[in-house]
């Protein structure tokens, strides 16, 4: 994690280094999300009006994520940065108290669910976007905080909010569908961060995981122990691991309990354009079909 001179001296570095500033050039406002799940949420409620990035890439862990210079130049530029926030982005106070720029926590209003073990125990779950119904609520968060800030284009964004909010509700009958109709023997989640709460509470699944979060002890030999006597007593025929953590627990896990490993799934990060999951709603509907292949031993939809 980046200390306050650590990242004093980063923005000096990055004062050194001719980066160019973070503005648009053609003028647009600047907006940062901490990564880029929310990056996409905000452009589809921004459209053309607004420039938004991600401070992380794609595949990072944003969890115990360390800003880089160029990171702080761009956030010297923003006009708005948008956070998670429910200590998701354990790096992101240091980072903004370096940056001159309003931020929105997007998480605000959302009925969080309870770490139940762990460092953080008793503590938010901060993956409440992996639940379409929270997701809504972060899109009427965007959409205030863009208005707040231009408020002359503040009907387009209303306007935007409302065709991805329909977006998202098809989704969310889509998992519903797709998760909602596994046979009882099928209906535990097993995966390595407990980053599924939210979307297990959505549609009825058991969840059991390695370590509650990816900044927590991860594989350790108890951890490893508990979730293979959970899968060799309930007969759980896959587990499943996230495409930013090392699956090697997970895939021990599955070899000691006679699991299948399913296909990784996406939570903290969404893949390149051409990957499989360029879009929110792209990830939810992949991981979706994933674990319905992974539980029922069948092909993935797509």
């Amino acid at each position: 994690m980046t200390t306050l001179p650590a990242a004093a001296a980063l923005l000096s570095a990055a004062a050194c280094s001719g980066l160019p500033p973070v503005a648009s050039d053609d003028g647009r406002l600047k907006v940062l999300t901490t990564f880029t799940v929310i990056a996409d949420m905000a452009r589809n409620v921004a459209g053309d009006e607004v420039d938004v990035e991600s401070i992380t890439r794609v595949g990072a862990e944003i969890h115990t994520y360390e800003p880089t210079p160029d990171d702080l130049v761009r956030g010297q530029g923003a006009d708005l940065i948008l956070a998670n926030g429910l200590g998701l982005e354990a790096w992101f106070e240091k980072f903004t108290d370096r940056i001159d720029a309003p931020t929105a926590t997007l998480t605000e209003g959302v009925e969080t669910m309870p770490i139940t073990s762990g460092t953080y125990e008793g503590e938010a779950n901060p993956h409440a976007w992996m639940s379409p119904d929270n997701a809504m609520i972060y899109v009427d968060n965007i959409r205030d905080a863009l208005s707040d800030l231009d408020p002359d284009n503040a009907a387009a964004y209303s306007a935007n909010a409302a065709d991805y909010k329909d977006e998202l509700a098809e989704i969310s009958g889509f998992l519903d569908a797709e998760l909602g109709e596994l046979p009882e023997n099928q209906r535990a989640l097993v995966t390595c961060e407990g980053a599924f709460s939210y979307l297990a509470r959505d549609v009825g699944l058991e969840e059991k995981y390695l370590w509650p979060v990816n900044a927590d002890s991860q594989g350790t030999p108890q951890q490893i122990a508990s979730v293979t006597a959970f899968v060799r007593d309930n007969e759980v025929p896959a587990v499943f691991c996230e495409t930013t953590v090392n699956d090697g627990a997970q895939q021990r896990v599955a070899d000691e309990a006679g699991a299948r490993m399913g296909d990784k799934l996406y939570v903290d990060s969404l893949s390149e354009a051409d990957g499989p999951v360029p879009t929110y709603v792209d990830l939810l509907r992949y991981d979706a079909e994933a674990i319905v292949a992974g539980l029922t031993g069948q092909e993935r939809a797509s």
